[in-house]
């Protein structure tokens, strides 16, 4: 798309769920990286508002209420005010951070849908759902359980088994019972309303495919993949008690889907926040309706189809909304080498890490950041997170500015020293930093954080060999003139380096202003050799980062061991999916007991051809693939790898092995007929299992 110039720019970030903490997937996933580029886009002067929110609706938060013996309000009042502080004290800057429970959300959302409904973009229709006739409501999947009909696993929920991992659907379930009542629910008749996105898949592929090919990879991907396919009418109201009721007639006991409602949370929060400080921010409109209004989301890759789909179908319907003009979602953190997982508490919380370790929110910033996954899942560990502190931070960054400050006022009592003639170690040192003002603007702009985050450090990397090569506490002894030379060089990177970092580590970049007596300096003045006028008077210089030490960590280690053994064993999804592979860890799986040849000869492995792959409606888990066998008749095999494979078209064409004579078996209502090979490396990355050369569809393995 041509670039083109914008007056302003709204930054919206994903909307958290306010049934829980922040976790560091969170922060590395979204909002960290905001954080960075509203930061980055105040200190240029560009007009900016960045809008967070929590998201306090939906079937989650009242089965948490329902357990805990409290309310929903009681739920989301805890959760909200513990995020809203947790990020304050991280320095996540929010212009506003509100709520979808606002009196300002639920007017707005309501109007929202209304005009939608009144203007015949909603389609009606009517479903039969599972009811409890005794708590007089229909029931969400996850308040039906029953004994799942594979692994007769007796406590199985109405979405998923959680003993084998199939998905499921309520009605698939035997014996289904409600957990509300405990009695068993019954079919009933129910009324809902859908955008019928099928009608604007022609404009979405148009915007998006045509218009948008500077977005990144997996979003572009994401979104050809949903594209390739027939878009269908999504229901944007649900049975339950929880949430914003729908404003029409007839729709007692519905309100509407927490995905139709918790998107338009970011306009009703910059509604509440213009109509507080109208004079700062002028009227909502101009930053959700003005064409000259850029509009960024920052989300993590689950959220891609509902900002990149379903809420710019939303938008266009409505008729006077701007369309997002770039969505820089990011891909998941591991955390030591397993997936991050809320119900398993496997997760380094925000709020307990602020407590842990005080004072060293840029140090998580600054690590998140140099390992965030922009382009694949990458991992978080402890030991990483320590050695990025002693070996980057506090010996590269720290130590610099440490010597220089030292120094300054080991000589001349903390004056900056004038600078004289220049000789070739100081030009070469001077030139080396003078564009990293182009280099990490160019890469600001480009949402590519990890790396302007390397070229802010190159300036400390480019300070530390410049001042060990010139030796000033040598060189004061011979010829003190020189010594100012090189130690005003020195207070130059070291002023630039508190501009560089300003987006990356507020925190540091204000303790740093602070010892160079400076109360704030301008992004303009970056790569400037001349920002520390002689004659100026420096602060009292600290460290500016402190070593960590090897037992804080064991701390964090042992702690996490509490949390694997409180939550048991993890899982693997093996055959019960419909998938065969290797289990997870850094170390090589246990080899498992020895089997006889005639055990292994039962297996009837082959080749197929993938003709067509596919996610399955409904499921998160699984992918159906057509295969060419090699009989003359196309093979069905469900897989429980979605995951693992944002764009499943990628598979087509592949020569693949799987085991053609396992038991027929039923998967979301498709018979399943094999099990695709599939093997998981140290990493969690999955691949399914090809061959090197073009063999024949068909043909055996052994």
């Amino acid at each position: 798309m041509e670039n083109k110039t914008f007056k302003r720019t709204t930054v919206t970030s994903a909307l958290p769920y306010a049934n829980g903490g922040v976790h560091i997937g969170h922060l590395a996933g979204v909002y960290v990286p905001a954080d960075i580029y509203v930061r980055y886009l105040r200190l240029k002067k560009r007009e900016v508002l960045f809008i967070g929110g929590s998201d306090e609706h939906g079937v989650p938060i009242t089965i948490r209420a329902r357990k805990e013996g409290i309310t929903p309000q009681d739920v989301v009042d805890r959760y909200h005010e513990m995020i809203k502080k947790s990020f304050e004290e991280f320095g996540i800057s929010f212009d506003i951070y509100s709520r979808t429970t606002s009196e300002t959300h639920h007017k707005f959302a309501a109007e929202w849908f209304r005009k939608l409904y009144d203007e015949g973009k909603l389609t009606e229709e009517t479903t039969t759902q599972l009811y409890d006739e005794e708590a007089k409501q229909f029931l969400a999947d996850r308040y039906v359980t029953g004994e799942c009909p594979h692994c007769h696993n007796l406590n199985a929920y109405g979405d998923q088994c959680e003993k084998c991992g199939r998905d499921l659907s309520p009605t698939e379930l035997i014996n289904p019972k409600s957990t509300i009542s405990g009695s068993t629910p019954v079919m009933k008749e129910t009324k809902n309303w859908y955008l019928p996105l099928n009608e604007y898949q022609e404009w979405l592929k148009q915007w998006i495919l045509e218009e948008h090919k500077e977005w990144r990879p997996n979003v572009y991907g994401q979104c050809k993949s949903w594209l390739d396919m027939d878009l269908q009418p999504r229901a944007m109201t649900r049975d339950l008690d929880w949430g914003i009721p729908v404003p029409v007639e007839g729709a007692d006991g519905k309100v509407l889907y927490v995905w139709f409602d918790a998107p338009i949370g970011y306009v009703s929060n910059t509604k509440e926040l213009c109509e507080r400080e109208p004079e700062k921010w002028g009227s909502w409109e101009k930053w959700w309706q003005d064409e000259d209004t850029r509009l960024v989301h920052f989300i993590g890759k689950d959220n891609i189809v509902f900002h990149c789909i379903i809420f710019p179908v939303m938008m266009k319907a409505h008729g006077k909304y701007i369309m997002p003009d770039n969505v820089p979602a990011n891909e998941f953190l591991n955390l030591e080498n397993d997936k991050i997982s809320t119900s398993r508490n496997w997760a380094v919380w925000l709020h307990e890490y602020l407590v842990d370790m005080p004072g060293k929110q840029d140090v998580l910033r600054y690590v998140l950041t140099a390992n965030a996954p922009e382009t694949k899942d990458n991992n978080f560990t402890w030991k990483d997170f320590q050695d990025r502190n002693n070996n980057e931070l506090v010996a590269v960054y720290g130590n610099f500015v440490n010597r220089a400050l030292q120094l300054t006022k080991k000589y001349w009592n903390g004056v900056v020293p004038a600078c004289g003639e220049l000789q070739e170690v100081d030009k070469a040192a001077l030139a080396e930093f003078k564009d990293v003002k182009e280099k990490v603007e160019a890469l600001l702009e480009q949402f590519k954080f990890r790396d302007a985050q390397f070229e802010a450090m190159n300036l400390a990397r480019i300070g530390n060999r410049y001042i060990t090569e010139c030796e000033p506490w040598k060189v004061w002894k011979t010829d003190p003139k020189r010594c100012e030379t090189i130690l005003n060089i020195c207070l130059q990177l070291t002023a630039n380096l508190a501009i560089a970092f300003e987006p990356f580590l507020p925190f540091s970049s204000k303790k740093l202003r602070e010892m160079l007596n400076i109360d704030s300096f301008e992004w303009e003045q970056l790569g400037n050799t001349d920002l520390l006028k002689a004659g100026h008077q420096l602060g009292e210089p600290s460290l500016l980062f402190e070593k960590i030490e090897d037992e804080v960590i064991q701390k964090q280690l042992d702690k996490l061991e509490a949390m694997k053994k409180e939550a048991g064993d993890r899982s693997q999804e093996s055959e019960g999916s419909g998938n065969l592979f290797t289990t997870d860890s850094s170390l090589p799986t246990p080899i498992k007991d020895t089997v006889s040849f005639e055990d292994f000869e039962k297996l009837d492995i082959r080749v197929g051809l993938v003709k067509d792959c596919q996610k399955v409606k409904k499921s998160k888990k699984l992918l159906q693939f057509t295969i060419d066998d090699g009989s003359g008749t196309d093979r069905t095999i469900c897989s429980g790898i979605a995951a693992f494979y944002e764009n499943p078209e990628e598979l087509i064409g592949k020569r693949i092995l799987f085991v053609a004579n396992f038991a027929p078996r039923q998967m979301m209502g498709i018979e399943s007929q094999g099990m695709i090979l599939s093997a998981v490396d140290f990493d969690e990355s999955l691949s399914v299992v090809t061959t090197t050369k073009d063999v024949k569809p068909g043909s055996q393995v052994g």
